[in-house]
Formats: C-alpha cells, structure tokens, sequence
C-alpha cells in the first residue's frame, strides 16, 4: 500500500491556543513577568539576589553596581547600607521564576499535529513545502521517504504561512539583499533575478552578528547609566559629607571666635579696671601734693598777713630779702591732665589682638575646606623638560645639571625647566600640597592645556598661568597683570593650592603657619587645567632640593 503524501491536501492553517489555555493567561503571564523582571537589566531575573530592604535583582546586575561605587545602595529604593550585604540567592524566587519560564515558553510556543485527527498531539517539526506540522508518529515519512527528505524542515511555528511565498508558494529560503526582503529560489529567476541573494541562514548569521553589536553596545549602555547613578549618588553623598563637615566647622569657628571675643573683653576690662586703679591712684597722689602745698602756702600767708600788718618797719626792711616774700617753687598744675576714659592704645591694642584672632580661625577655616578637596597628583613625563629628574613614584621634581635625550614632543617643555601634572581637570574643585623646603627659587600653580611650551615663557593669566613664584631666597611674587610682591612674615615650607573652576579661583596658602599667600579671582577658565612645577635651576647646588608632591594631612 502506497503511502499518502501529506502534501496531497494541504490543511488549512489556523491560529490557535494552547492546549487548556485559559481566556486570562496572557494578561496574567504579562504581568507576573512584569514582578520577575530585574529593574537594571530589564530582563527577567537571573540568579535573583534580595537586597535587605526586600527588593530583588540579577545577581551579577547588583553585583557590577556596587564593584562600581564605594557606596552600598538599593538601585530600586536608593536605600544605602553601612555595609556591603552579603548576597544570597533567592531560592523560592528563582523556583519560581524557572516554573514561569517553562510554563509560558510552552503555552507560547506549543504548536499542534495537523494531521492528528482526534487528540492533537504537540508538533515536533514543522515543514515549509508542506506547510503543515507533524508529531513524532506522522513526521515519520519525511525522515524515510527520499522525496520528502528533501522537505524543508523547522522547529514548529504557528505562522507557517509568514514562512513560505505568497507568489509561488515556495519556502523562502533566500534573501535579496538589494530589496532586503525574504524570497524563494523561484523568485530569482523572476522580479529578484540577478539581485544579491544569500541563503537565509547566512543573512540570519550575519544580522546575529549585528544584532548582538547592539546588544553589547545597549548592554555599555546600561552599564554606563548605572556607572553614572552611582557617581550622581557619590557626588551627592560627598556634597552632603561636606555640608556637614562645613557645618560643624561653622559651629567650631563661631564658637572659637565668641571664645575669642569674651576673652578680648575680659582682657580689655582687667586692662580698663588696671588703668582706672592707677588712676585713682594717680588721683590720690596729686589730692596729697596739693593738699601739703595749700598748707605750705596757708601758712606764708599767715606770716605775710602778721608782717604786712606790723609797726616795725626796721625789722620789715631787714627780713624782706629772705624766702618769705618769695612766691615758692611748686608744679604748674595747668599742664597736669587727669585721665577720664581708657587710653586709645590699650583698646587698639585689644582690637589688633581681636583681628588676629579672626584672621587665625578664618584662615583656618578656609584651608580645612579646602583640603577637602585634595586630589592625588602626579607629574607628567612626557612634559618634563630633558633637564628635570623625576622620581621613580613621579612625586618629585629636581633640576639635574645635565641634558637627557628625550624625544622634543610637542607637549615638552622646551628650554624652560618645568613640567606639568598628569592629571587635568575642567570642572569643580580641587587641591593639592607642594614641599618647597630648602629651596632659593621656585615656581608653583596651574596651567591651561593650550600654553606655549616651547621657547620663553611668560606666565601670566593672560598667557594661560596663575603661579606664584620665589627669586633670590626670599623674594615672592605672585604673577599676575601686574605682577605683585608678596610680604610674607615666614618663608614657607610647603604650599597649598586650591583651584575653584567655575568660580574662576586659584589660592595659595603656607600650610604650616595656615596663612594666606595670594589669590587669582574672577578668572574665566575655559580649558583643561593641570598643575605646574618649576624647580628652577640647580644654581651651582644652591637650589638642588627638589620639589615635592605631599600628601594632604586634613587638619581638623
């Protein structure tokens, strides 16, 4: 008995459920992978972890998300943990999770026998030239018959007719690349012929290929979204550390200056009730002085009165010449002031004190601020000048007497003795502490990217230099337009410089005495900015220390 063809009668297609399928299953299946969908990768959970605030994610996902950050945070709630939590898999859930994904995989992907009359058994293969899909039983002559091997076999769709040529119905087997369309072999001796067709599977290859560029490419992404969530929270965390690191100085400063400020008065009223004592004092004195010259003077009186009153003018001619019928010697008290207010100089003496005080605790202030901002500076090869030694660590700088052979790039400096850091910046803030000790001469600051390199050097801020400078062992200046001469009580041993982009600000300060040295303000930066070095010339060894990159110590 001769074999039926399955392609004698083609059965007609129609698109159905699953087997059993109830009428909510797809909304419902919707929304539950909705509650299985990690919110970072968008996909469905993979080895689902549980944060302690009871939120859920791909392991590797919240994984990559903290290996990124110093801060332990749930990306879902942006709860953040004092430490990193111990990540466990969520067995229940990704039970369930693994029960959802066969589950609807199945219901969504079932295809039924056509052949099949009264119980439909699940397809195993679905054939494109018969247009139909067998079970294991009635797809057993397309693996024996010869012809029907040469059927084009795939997994089992429901929409075989999307698979197959409308025109000729012929499974579309080839792609036209110049119409970029699916077409059948027949379609190339037709509206298709001497087109650039492929076979499906190498074009289906080659979208592959692409398709997971993309992939990958989405996939950065992501990665680089989230890499930006944890700085946003970084930075947002580092500026709320440091309004209350401000704060608390705040408190301190204002307390230290109301300390201050009691301590002036009391020193100014110890001193007022001092000055009021010597006066009273004074005041004594002078009541007892002129008390002992009234009765000094009462008594001549007395005596010129008995005299001037007398009848014996041989004894009045005889005695005038003695001291007597002189006025006597005693103080002019007209020059003689009496002090009725506290001396102008004690109460400067006391506001010059004050403003002392002020200028410590301000200026100590500043510098706790600014020290906040320290950044790990390191000086740059490839700008150092052929006759700068720099240290194996690239923290310190010294001129060595002796040319090296460098290659002349464009970014060297060339013939003037300086070098740049690697490190620029175009935004924010930052800081960093140079050791200038036992150095005749020197130059420090920053520079934008743009400055002449090559040749002599004028660094001004028009020329793209903010720096301050010391000549000669104890000159400094500080580089400006015009430049200005600094008078500085103590040679500094090592110097801070604070760099405010958007404020336009570059500051010096003597970190050891934490005095203020000079500013550059209202500048207008537009380039990169990157720290400057100049040892200066060795000077016959008289300016052989080097200049040394310190680490910052924050003084509280």
């Amino acid at each position: 008995m001769a074999e039926s063809s399955p392609t004698s009668s083609k059965p007609r297609r129609t698109r159905r459920k699953s087997i059993d399928e109830p009428p909510f299953l797809l909304s419902s299946s919707v929304s539950l992978s909705e509650e299985l969908q990690c919110c970072v990768c968008l996909d469905v959970f993979s080895d689902p972890v549980s944060t302690p605030c009871g939120h859920n994610f791909c392991r590797i996902c919240l994984k990559q998300c903290w290996d990124n950050s110093q801060i332990y945070s749930c990306p879902y709630c942006k709860e953040t943990f004092s430490k990193r939590p111990e990540l466990n898999i969520n067995t229940a859930l990704r039970e369930l999770m693994l029960i959802f994904k066969e589950k609807f995989s199945q219901r969504r992907s079932e295809v039924l026998c056509d052949i099949c009359d009264e119980r439909k058994l699940k397809a195993l293969k679905s054939c494109l030239t018969c247009q139909a899909s067998y079970c294991e039983t009635h797809l057993e002559p397309h693996q024996r018959v010869l012809n029907l091997k040469k059927h084009k076999l795939l997994d089992p769709v429901e929409n075989i007719n999307d698979y197959v040529c409308e025109k000729h119905e012929r499974p579309l087997e080839l792609f036209c690349r110049n119409d970029q369309t699916c077409v059948c072999v027949f379609c190339t001796d037709g509206d298709h012929k001497n087109h650039n067709t492929v076979p499906l599977e190498e074009e289906s290859k080659e979208k592959k290929t692409q398709l997971m560029k993309t992939q990958t490419d989405i996939q950065q992404m992501i990665q680089k979204r989230i890499k930006k969530i944890q700085d946003i929270k970084h930075s947002a965390e580092l500026r709320k550390r440091s309004r209350e690191q401000e704060k608390a100085a705040s408190v301190e400063l204002f307390s230290d200056l109301i300390r201050s400020i009691e301590r002036c008065q009391t020193e100014l009223l110890e001193m007022m009730e001092e000055e009021q004592k010597a006066a009273e004092k004074q005041d004594e004195d002078l009541i007892k002085d002129l008390e002992q010259e009234i009765t000094e003077l009462k008594w001549r009186d007395s005596e010129l009165e008995k005299i001037t009153h007398s009848e014996d003018h041989l004894h009045l001619v005889q005695i005038y010449p003695s001291s007597l019928y002189r006025a006597p010697d005693m103080k002019n008290w007209s020059e003689i002031s009496m002090k009725t207010h506290v001396s102008v100089e004690t109460l400067r003496r006391a506001l010059t004190q004050l403003q002392e005080t002020l200028n410590e605790k301000l200026t100590q202030t500043v510098m706790m601020k600014m020290q906040q901002y320290a950044v790990d500076v390191t000086l740059d090869p490839d700008t150092a000048n052929p006759y700068l030694i720099l240290s194996e660590d690239r923290k310190q700088v010294r001129d060595g007497d002796i040319k090296q052979k460098l290659p002349d790039n464009p970014e060297r400096f060339n013939p003037s003795v300086c070098v740049l850091g690697k490190e620029g910046f175009t935004s924010g803030r930052f800081y960093f502490e140079v050791q200038v000790k036992d150095k005749t001469n020197w130059d420090l600051g920053v520079a934008s990217e743009s400055i002449n390199r090559k040749g002599s050097i004028t660094p001004t801020p028009e020329d793209g230099f903010w720096t301050v400078w010391l000549r000669n062992g104890n000159e400094y200046e500080a580089l400006d337009d015009p430049d200005v001469s600094l008078c500085l009580k103590v040679k500094p041993q090592k110097v801070g410089v604070f760099v405010d982009y958007e404020e336009g600000l570059v500051c010096f300060y003597d970190v050891e005495s934490r005095s203020h040295i000079y500013s550059f303000t209202a500048q207008t930066f537009t380039e990169k900015l990157f720290p400057f070095f100049s040892p200066c010339p060795n000077d016959g060894g008289k300016n052989s220390a080097p200049l040394i990159i310190s680490p910052v110590h924050y003084n509280k």
